[in-house]
C-alpha cells in the first residue's frame, strides 16, 4: 500500500526540521564568545553587542514573518520553507568571515528577515495533513525542532573547539542547504488556482485581518504570546539561579546545561503523544491542563532549595510544554482553513519571536527589581493566564474545515 501524500510530505518535513535545528542552534554556545573574539569597531561593548546578536534576529523575524506568511498562500508554502532554508544556508555561510561583531550583528537581523523554517514548515504541514491528524503532525514537527535543539549545541561546540568558529558557520549552512534539497526533492503541493487567485485580490492587511476576525484566533495568539514570553523568562537568569543552590560551581556551566537539556527532552518526549491525544480529546483541554500545570510548577520553582529540585521541576515543566507548543499550533490549523495556513503561521511566528524579544528582559527586570525567585512566580502567572484564557475564551466546540486535497 502506497504512503499517502501527506505522510511522505509530513516525514520529509521533520527530517528537515530536525537538520535545520540542529544548523540554527549548533552556533548559539559561542554567539557571545565570537562576538567577543571579532571585537568592536564603533566603540559599542561587547556586553551590548552581543545581547543585539540575538534580539536583532528576533525582532526582525517579528517584522518579516507576517509577510511572507501571506506570500506563502499566493505563491506556495513550498517555496516558502525553500526560501528559508537556502537563503539561511547563505547568510550563515557569510557569518563565517565577517571582520566585526557589528557586521555580525548585521546579518544575524538580515537572518531574522529571509529564514522562519519552523513557520514555514508549519503552515506546509497545515495545509496538506488531514485536520483529525493536525495535532500528531503538529507533535512530531516538535520532535524534529526538540532533537534538532538538542543536538546542535553539543555539536557546534565541539566543531568550534576543534576547527575553530568558522568551521561551524559552514556545518551550519551545509546543513540548512542539504535541508532545502531535500524539501525541494521530497514534498510536492499543488496550489489550487481558485485559492491563489482569491488570496492575490485580498490585500496583506485584508487577510491578516480575515484571519484575525476568525472566532478562536486572537485567543490563541495571545496564549502563544504568553506561553513563550513564560518560557523564555528565566533563560537569562536560570544560571545565576543554579549558582544559588550550590555550594561548589566547578561544574556551574554543566550543571545549567543539564537542567536546561533535560527540559528540552522532556518537551521532545512528550509532544508526539500529547499531540496524538489532542487529536482525540481536544487541543483545547490539552492546552489548559498542560498550562495549569506548568503554573503549579514554576510556583514550586520559586521554593527549591537543591539543584537536583529544580532539574526534576524543569523536566516536568518540559513536559507540560510537549502540550502546550503543538496544542497552539494544532488549534490554529482547526480554527482556520487550509488556504490561509500561511498567513495564520507567519502571524503566529511573528507573535513568538516578539516574546522571545521581550522575555529575556522581563525575566532581568524582575530579577533586578524584586529577587531571582519572583521571576519564577512571574512566570507561574503567566501560565496561569493562559489556562484561564483557554478555557474562558476559546471556542469549546468548533467544525475544522477539511479541505478535499487534505482529506
Amino acid at each position: 500500500m502506497a504512503t499517502p501524500r501527506w505522510k511522505r510530505t509530513l516525514y520529509v518535513l521533520f527530517i528537515a526540521q530536525l537538520f535545520t535545528a540542529v544548523g540554527f542552534s549548533s552556533i548559539f554556545p559561542f554567539l557571545p564568545l565570537y562576538v567577543k573574539a571579532l571585537g568592536a569597531t564603533s566603540g559599542l561593548s561587547i556586553e551590548l553587542l552581543a545581547g543585539l546578536v540575538f534580539s536583532a534576529q528576533a525582532f526582525t523575524m517579528m517584522l518579516a514573518s507576517p509577510i511572507w506568511g501571506a506570500l506563502a498562500d499566493r505563491l506556495g508554502r513550498k517555496l516558502m520553507v525553500e526560501r528559508a532554508m537556502f537563503g539561511g544556508a547563505v547568510i550563515l555561510l557569510m557569518m563565517a568571515f565577517v571582520r566585526s561583531a557589528e557586521e555580525l550583528v548585521f546579518l544575524r537581523a538580515v537572518q531574522g528577515l529571509i529564514t522562519g523554517t519552523v513557520a514555514a514548515a508549519n503552515a506546509l504541514a497545515a495545509s496538506t495533513v488531514p485536520r483529525r491528524h493536525v495535532g500528531y503532525a503538529m507533535g512530531l514537527l516538535q520532535v524534529g525542532l526538540g532533537s534538532g535543539v538538542a543536538l546542535g549545541p553539543l555539536i557546534g561546540g565541539f566543531v568550534a573547539d576543534l576547527y575553530g568558529y568558522a568551521a561551524a558557520f559552514y556545518i551550519t549552512a551545509a546543513m540548512l542547504f542539504l535541508s532545502g534539497v531535500l524539501v525541494w526533492w521530497g514534498v510536492e503541493e499543488t496550489l489550487d488556482p481558485k485559492e491563489v487567485r482569491t488570496r492575490a485580490s485580498l490585500s496583506f492587511l485584508g487577510e491578516w485581518g480575515k484571519v484575525l476576525t476568525t472566532p478562536g484566533v486572537v485567543s490563541t495568539y495571545f496564549m502563544r504570546f504568553f506561553s513563550q514570553l513564560g518560557r523564555m523568562t528565566i533563560v537569562p537568569i536560570v544560571p545565576l539561579f543554579v549558582e544559588t543552590l550550590v555550594r561548589d560551581t566547578t561544574h556551574l556551566n554543566t550543571l545549567t546545561g543539564l537542567v536546561v537539556g533535560c527540559s528540552s527532552a522532556a518537551t521532545t518526549v512528550s509532544s508526539v503523544f500529547l499531540g496524538r491525544l489532542g487529536d482525540r480529546i481536544g487541543h483545547r483541554r490539552i492546552l489548559a491542563a498542560s498550562a495549569l500545570i506548568a503554573a503549579c510548577l514554576y510556583m514550586l520553582q520559586s521554593h527549591v532549595n537543591a539543584a537536583w529540585q529544580l532539574l526534576v521541576l524543569q523536566s516536568m515543566v518540559g513536559v507540560t510544554m510537549g502540550g502546550i507548543i503543538p496544542s497552539i499550533s494544532a488549534l490554529l490549523a482547526n480554527y482556520t482553513p487550509v488556504g490561509e495556513a500561511g498567513a495564520v503561521y507567519g502571524l503566529d511566528n511573528s507573535i513568538d519571536a516578539g516574546g522571545r524579544t521581550l522575555a529575556p528582559l522581563l525575566g532581568s527586570v524582575v530579577a533586578y527589581s524584586l529577587s531571582l525567585r519572583a521571576t519564577f512566580i512571574s512566570t507561574a502567572v503567566l501560565f496561569l493566564g493562559t489556562a484561564l484564557v483557554a478555557l474562558r475564551f476559546l471556542p469549546a466546540h468548533i467544525q475544522p474545515v477539511e479541505s478535499e486535497k487534505a482529506a
